[in-house]
């Protein structure tokens, strides 16, 4: 049994300059809901699965919350079993935290979008509004606008004339984009932060253009009436040597000004032994460029979406972090500067990582579940088969909003968290098929189902996508689960890019409302650079 911590104690580690994972076990809904600053959503259905990638190292001191019924007991037993080592459990769960006074924050991605808020309270980020915009546009005045999203993001919904520009990007390709200093510079994302985070990028670098970020991104758009480009694919181009030479002066200078450090290989080699201290190596450059060949453990975390987002590649406060780009480093350069700036101890590939990358085509993933469990599989011809003679009861176990928009014909859906739930449907006599997306967590789920129920216990082999790829039959069902059985579902996140302008000025006003939730909690780790 892993120790129980009180609320108090926590609160000291986060504070006392040792590495923390600090992992919040309960589903991803119920954690966007609320949760601790610096908390990593692991839902237990997928838990093995996502720690191996942001707690890489076993003995990292570990402390799981969840929402006071069990199942960070569960977690801390499963983490045991896969060689986790230092685990400890926050006395009766989220709740607990909130009890004592301390602060509670909604959504996703809180510390980076927190700190995109920060850094426009004290760098006055100028913005435009989205009125001001259009009468530029017709107007014809001299402009570009540049989103600073992912390609599927922009490609999804995007600003009309917009160019795909991730963040990470930028300092790299405006100057082809902007050649001409009275050239105004417009960046944009969904909302607030990567907007305020890609132009003020812009101005540390001291690009001469005027920059300014488009308030309320695509939202704000939205809401001001205009019509937003569906299914835009424009990009930039190849780099000029000029623009090349211009973004490496440009990113000289935010590397000096910001004193960030350059690691060489052979040091990187003697850290990645280092059994002391959690190492990760982060791949900046694009998806191209990473499938193209990389550094063997090396993880793809394109920078824009790393500022944006880091919770999705680390969970151990603390670790040192290596970004890795081509010879120039301009994109590793302009990530590392805001990750110091959040709090994280980054450096950057001394020389880039192409003398050392290797073809490494189709990796092995860090935790395979299949390899570690002895459940039997069958295939999508077999399973119809015993759908269509009675014999199987079929389970989905993946996220709710799949199976509301397409399961396998007659499947239960029932998420690891709650396989109490799944007990009372089960058949006695007949076989457990259980299927996902893929495979993992109906791999995960099986492991749990195997302790309470003596039935034979299957996975369909290739999950859901295999049974579409054949073009066997899936139905939907709108209103299964109920909103209220989708735990692991953020409604107020996902309903803003769904059209609900009421959902959208909820969306902003959080993003908005995050700096003085900061100043409440006390545990930021930001130091925000003041050109």
């Amino acid at each position: 049994m892993a120790s129980k911590i009180n609320p108090e104690d926590l609160k000291k580690m986060l504070h006392d300059g040792g590495e923390l994972a600090l992992l919040d076990v309960r589903e991803d809904g119920e954690f966007g809901e609320g949760h601790i600053l610096y908390a990593n959503p692991c839902a237990y259905s997928h838990l093995e699965a996502r720690v191996t990638e942001r707690v890489p190292r076993k003995t990292t001191r570990i402390v799981l919350v969840d929402g006071g019924n069990g199942i960070a007991e569960q977690a801390s037993r499963r983490l045991s079993e896969i060689g986790y080592s230092n685990i400890t459990i926050l006395n009766g769960g989220i709740s607990s935290w909130a009890e004592v006074g301390y602060t509670l924050f909604k959504g996703v991605n809180v510390p980076c979008k927190a700190f995109g808020e920060m850094v426009e309270h004290y760098t006055k980020t100028p913005h435009i509004s989205p009125h001001k915009l259009k009468a530029i546009q017709e107007d014809g005045k001299r402009h570009v606008i540049l989103d600073g999203r992912t390609p599927k993001e922009f490609n999804r919904m995007s600003i009309p004339g917009g160019i795909s520009v991730p963040n990470a990007e930028l300092v790299y390709r405006v100057h082809d984009l902007a050649p001409n200093p009275e050239t105004t510079i417009v960046v944009n994302c969904a909302g607030r932060t990567r907007s305020i985070i890609g132009a003020q990028t812009l101005i540390n670098a001291g690009l001469p253009n005027p920059v300014v970020a488009l308030k309320g991104g695509t939202m704000g758009w939205t809401l001001a009436g205009f019509n937003l480009e569906n299914g835009a694919t424009r990009k930039y181009d190849e780099l000029s040597e000029e623009g090349k030479k211009t973004a490496k002066q440009r990113a000289g200078k935010i590397k000096k000004n910001l004193h960030i450090d350059t690691v060489s290989f052979d040091t990187l080699k003697c850290w990645q032994r280092d059994c002391e201290r959690t190492l990760f190596l982060l791949d900046v450059r694009s998806a191209e460029e990473f499938a193209d060949g990389h550094l063997p453990e090396s993880t793809h975390a394109p920078g824009g979406q790393l500022v944006q987002a880091c919770d999705e590649w680390i969970a151990t406060l603390g670790a040192r972090l290596i970004l890795l780009d081509d010879e120039n480093n301009i994109r590793a350069i302009t990530t590392a500067h805001w990750l110091k700036q959040m709090g994280w101890d980054v450096w950057i590939l001394e020389g880039g990582v192409l003398p050392h990358v290797a073809n490494v085509g189709s990796e092995t993933p860090k935790f395979c579940v299949s390899q570690k469990l002895s459940f039997a599989t069958i295939t999508a011809a077999e399973l119809e088969n015993e759908i269509a003679n009675d014999e199987v009861v079929v389970v989905d176990t993946d996220v709710s909003w799949l199976y509301r928009e397409e399961h396998i014909p007659g499947a239960i859906w029932c998420t690891r968290a709650r396989i109490n739930n799944l007990v009372s449907k089960l058949i006695p006599g007949k076989k457990i098929v259980l299927y996902s997306e893929h495979e993992t967590r109906a791999w995960l789920l099986a492991m749990d189902l195997s302790e309470v129920v003596e039935a034979p216990i299957a996975i369909l082999r290739g999950g859901r996508e295999k049974w579409r790829e054949e073009g066997r039959a899936l139905e939907s069902s709108p209103k299964v689960p109920s909103n209220s059985e989708q735990l692991d579902f953020l409604f107020f996140v996902h309903d803003r890019h769904q059209g609900n302008e009421q959902a959208m000025r909820e969306y902003l006003a959080w993003e908005e409302g995050l700096p003085a939730q900061i100043s409440e909690d006390g545990d930021a780790r930001y130091q925000v650079f003041m050109k």
